[in-house]
């Protein structure tokens, strides 16, 4: 009992929750945008609802990696034109890459649509009355899967302890309920802020597109898809952020000599 619950193990859950709330953030990100498709007065339900869901199904798919990680990386099939294309799928490249697919997707409409001339407000609460909450709740549980899986296997790399790392995907999901509501009241009064959420959720996808294109040995041309880092993605990350804050404050400089 002593070595269950030893010292070294409450050190590691708070290693697995920081690293939780690391690689929590585009998670967070896109819970925030796409709870906008619900009506304004169900957003926070269905933010919250998915979280729970999505914490339920992350300690049943911690459950199945640990039990079965080898069938996850077993390889399902390949499709291969000798020095055009070769690939080697297996479930997890293919859940990953459904993901990063999905997002570069959700993130390239939302654009065009902030883009599109017609009026933004009156669209968007059409919008919102179109879709359901389930549909809503659906989209978020399933995206919030295909981003627990790096947190999950990052877990399995640091301990072999079953409550250590579903504690800390407990632990995890209550910080996301607790910061859901605020990271959206932002997006809200900021609206500018949307832009820039939407293009780091596109890198996002990228990201997630390079890595399952690694997971699957994918091969173009004779070139291997090497996964894009997470210091490559943070460095974006925050080059982004520079960019629109110094558009900004160059943009009201310009506006207070007009």
């Amino acid at each position: 009992m002593d070595g269950i619950f030893s010292l070294d193990n409450f050190i590691t859950l708070g290693l697995l929750t920081l690293l939780q709330a690391v690689l929590g953030f585009d998670n967070l990100l896109y819970i925030s945008l796409e709870s906008k498709g619900a009506p304004p007065e169900k957003q926070a339900y269905v933010r919250k609802v998915g979280i729970i869901v999505a914490i339920f199904l992350r300690i049943g798919l911690l459950f199945l990696l640990v039990s079965m990680i080898k069938y996850f990386q077993k390889e399902l099939f390949g499709l291969n034109i000798e020095g055009v294309f070769e690939s080697h799928f297996n479930i997890h490249s293919l859940i990953v890459l459904f993901g990063g697919a999905f997002i570069i997707y959700t993130a390239t409409k939302e654009i065009i649509h902030m883009m599109s001339l017609e009026n933004h407000e009156g669209k968007e609460e059409k919008e919102a009355k179109k879709k359901s909450v389930n549909g809503v709740i659906v989209s978020i549980v399933i995206m919030n899967i295909v981003f627990s899986f790096d947190s999950i296997l990052s877990a399995i790399a640091l301990t072999d302890v079953f409550w250590v790392m579903a504690s800390a995907i407990i632990i995890g999901g209550v910080l996301m309920i607790w910061l859901s509501d605020g990271v959206s009241k932002f997006l809200q009064r900021n609206r500018m802020y949307e832009v820039l959420g939407l293009f780091v959720l596109f890198v996002v996808g990228i990201m997630l597109l390079t890595e399952g294109g690694h997971l699957a040995h994918i091969m173009i041309g004779g070139n291997e898809i090497t996964p894009m880092s997470k210091t490559t993605f943070y460095f974006v990350i925050v080059i982004l952020i520079l960019t629109d804050v110094v558009q900004g404050r160059y943009q009201k400089k310009l506006n207070m000599k007009l």
